[in-house]
């Protein structure tokens, strides 16, 4: 994905809110062992595509002045009830250099699973996003966790999936991704119930 951006010579708090009356968002572009750099975006642009789970996952192309470089958004800052974008970061990203980042999770399957079918129990997402380190181009969309086995009780543990080619989790292989509760008085329930007749 790619967005625009222009470099930003005035700096400081009441410039930044000129800038925001003006529709634009102050931002900086940090990392690679090169000086921070003060930017701005436009506001409707940058807002709708923070709308895109792929923008937060993604190396971004950032076309600055003429030039494209390979970045990553690191954290964005809302207003607290406006949907309003107040500031956003970014890392720049080498080739070479190792990225820390989060990925998100994809859980597919859950419908067809033991535990929905045939005990109706409802599956609780612990975590949404997992820490991974790997290579810029190594650097997964997201990472699928099939749900298709899981029975009533039991949980999906990172242990469970597979790490795409290039991509080392950051956290233990005990880490809970997901977990099937029996609901009370479920299909599993029923069916000890005596047949009234």
């Amino acid at each position: 994905m790619q967005f625009n951006a222009t470099s930003r010579s005035v700096q400081g708090s009441s410039a930044s809110r000129r800038l925001r009356r003006a529709g634009r968002v102050p931002a900086i572009v940090y990392g690679a062992d090169a000086a921070p750099l003060s930017i701005e975006l436009d506001h409707n642009e940058i807002y709708h595509a923070l709308r895109k789970e792929e923008f937060h996952s993604s190396i971004l192309s950032m076309q600055l002045d003429g030039k494209s470089s390979q970045v990553l958004l690191r954290a964005v800052q809302w207003h607290p009830y406006k949907p309003q974008v107040l500031h956003v970061d970014f890392q720049r990203v080498a080739a070479g250099q190792a990225l820390h980042t989060k990925v998100p999770l994809h859980f597919i399957n859950a419908e067809t699973s033991p535990a929905v079918k045939l005990s109706g129990a409802i599956i609780t997402h612990v975590l949404t996003e997992i820490e991974v380190t790997c290579l810029p181009n190594d650097l997964p969309q997201f990472i699928e966790v099939d749900l298709g086995n899981i029975v009533a009780g039991a949980s999906v543990h990172l242990s469970d999936i597979k790490a795409p080619k290039g991509v080392t989790f950051t956290v233990g292989g005990e880490t809970v991704l997901a977990t099937a509760v029996a609901k009370p008085g479920g299909a599993a329930d029923e069916a000890e119930a005596p047949a009234e007749g």
